[in-house]
């Protein structure tokens, strides 16, 4: 089965950056949009930002635009996501997630679209 592995997460002042990345196993999800979801302490999971299969399209949380920006490297199979400008209420877990249909576009927001999750990395911001 396909995993997806992220890493980057960490301990991070309000104001400071990070990158994540979600290297996939394999080369499954070249053709397949790509997300990231966070889950903060107590609340549902949610959606931060999602990418095309060439990248050329992105779409974002309102509350992530502007401060955030998601890419990805099929060559080395990795999607990213830098995060500037943290705010202590960026603190969660976050999972990057893949769906399995090819050159889908649709409803990239819910994450009942994705079939593919990593097991999630920590990011947490401190005042």
């Amino acid at each position: 089965q396909v995993q997806l592995e992220e890493s980057g997460g960490g301990l991070v002042q309000a104001g400071e950056s990070l990158r994540l990345s979600c290297v996939a196993s394999e080369p499954t999800f070249i053709n397949s949009a790509m997300g990231w979801f966070r889950q903060r302490p107590g609340k549902e999971r949610e959606f931060v930002a999602a990418i095309s299969w060439g990248g050329k399209t992105t779409t974002y949380a309102d509350s992530m635009k502007g401060r955030f920006s998601i890419s990805r490297d099929n060559a080395q199979m990795t999607l990213y996501l830098q995060m500037n400008m943290l705010k202590s209420e960026d603190t969660a877990v976050y999972y990057c997630a893949a769906q399995s249909s090819m050159w889908r576009w649709t409803n990239v927001d819910s994450p009942f679209e994705y079939d593919h999750w990593g097991q999630g990395t920590q990011v947490t911001v401190f005042l």
